[in-house]
């Protein structure tokens, strides 16, 4: 069990830096001024990573699964989506994990596709300095994720780590229409980074534990199904947000959202399977 946590939570890991490494990439690319952004650059470099992934996976992928555990799941009738999805959700403590992962993935998506229109109103910032911050936010990430975040399971657990991590994306969040000036901004950042570095990759190790070696594939795609839908309306909220209400209100409902996050997780997360280094 812990060498799976270890390797579900590097798997997410990897997705939540991917997703912070892009929004820095691009904005960098783009250029500083926000009237004449390149656009086409960051677009091109998107084409060309994609075109490395694709042949990486071609070339370099290897199959995960036994030739038995294969064989056991071509003999099983085919499900639809649809059915995988129930059937996910209706697995003990899966369906709230999947919850859990869906609501911090659509607060950070939000904070992400607002956040350049809320530093060109209080910073005057154009895209390439929006780039630089999420270059440093993936940095302060990378370093979690890569250094850190194995020494924090083991002293706390993924359940707590999950909660810890609710509770700094939501200070972090409510922190940021606070921010008047580079320091202060640089501090939420921080803590909203570290935040949703270490409640990722812990969920994602959580989830895998609640299912056996056969069903791992299947549970785990659903999780990503629901946490990409997750990053389709989490920007929609947002901007309905910061376009109804305010600036500074994607910032406060996101906060909201992940304080819900904490109660969810506080009253749920007694009940899942855990592995034997974690307590909660």
């Amino acid at each position: 069990p812990e060498n799976r946590s270890r390797g579900m939570g590097a798997i997410g890991a990897a997705f939540g830096l991917g997703f912070i490494a892009g929004p820095a990439i691009g904005g960098i690319l783009a250029g500083p001024d926000p009237i004449n952004a390149d656009f086409r650059t960051p677009a091109l470099a998107a084409a060309g990573l994609s075109a490395i992934a694709l042949v990486m996976a071609f070339f370099i992928l290897k199959e995960s699964l036994s030739a038995e555990i294969r064989k056991q799941l071509a003999e099983m009738p085919a499900k639809n989506r649809a059915q995988q999805f129930r059937d996910a959700l209706n697995k003990p403590g899966v369906g709230l994990l999947i919850g859990l992962s869906f609501l911090a993935t659509f607060v950070f998506a939000g904070m992400e596709t607002t956040f350049a229109m809320w530093s060109e109103r209080r910073m005057d910032w154009g895209p390439q300095q929006n780039g630089y911050l999420f270059a440093f936010v993936g940095i302060i990430a990378a370093l979690i994720q890569g250094g850190l975040v194995g020494k924090l399971v083991k002293k706390f657990g993924e359940t707590n780590l999950v909660i810890q991590g609710a509770a700094a994306l939501a200070l972090g969040m409510l922190s940021i229409p606070f921010a008047n000036s580079l320091l202060t901004l640089l501090g939420a950042m921080v803590v909203v980074a570290y935040g949703f570095s270490i409640i990722t990759p812990s969920l994602n190790s959580l989830v895998s534990l609640q299912v056996g070696p056969d069903e791992q594939g299947g549970v785990m795609g659903v999780g990503r199904s629901a946490t990409t839908l997750a990053r389709v309306i989490g920007p929609a909220w947002a901007g309905l947000l910061f376009s109804f209400m305010g600036m500074d209100w994607p910032y406060f409902g996101g906060a909201a959202v992940m304080v819900l996050v904490v109660v969810l997780g506080l009253r749920g997360l007694k009940k899942i399977a855990i592995p034997n280094h974690t307590n909660i």
